[in-house]
């Protein structure tokens, strides 16, 4: 007896849950080096690193994984945070990413090039020499 959601996958019901599962990996996945490129231009509190994450073509998918994330990249020591209150205004937490997070951001900018060149060489249909050849500017 098939199991109950390979008639669903047959379907085309499932289709939809599994492509949103992939890309919602894929976002969290580059999530981290998107917030230290905006960190990179200059420090920002949290909700506005949200605003701007969000308003990026849908990269954030929930505003939930946002503080959770600066924590661990605070804790991996890419990024500092200092409250500020500025006059008539609440304190807030603003982020900054530090030297470590602008080496690791740079070494992430050279993975990011060269895999998605390779990814996007695969997808469709061109030979690694041709995916090298674009991602030159040749």
């Amino acid at each position: 007896m098939p199991e109950p959601w390979t008639s669903l996958v047959s379907q085309d019901i499932m289709y939809d849950m599994v492509a949103d599962a992939g890309l919602t990996e894929l976002r969290r996945g580059v999530l981290g080096p998107c917030v230290l490129a905006l960190l990179e231009l200059r420090p920002r509190f949290g909700l506005e690193l949200v605003r701007d994450l969000a308003g990026a073509g849908g990269l954030l998918t929930s505003d939930g994984t946002v503080y959770p994330l600066l924590n661990r990249l605070r804790d991996a020591g890419l990024v500092t945070s200092r409250w500020q209150v500025a006059d008539g205004e609440r304190a807030r937490r603003y982020y900054s990413i530090t030297q470590a997070g602008q080496q690791s951001l740079a070494a992430f900018r050279q993975d990011w090039a060269q895999f998605s060149a390779t990814v996007g060489g695969v997808l469709n249909h061109r030979s690694p020499d041709t995916a090298d050849a674009e991602q030159k500017g040749c």
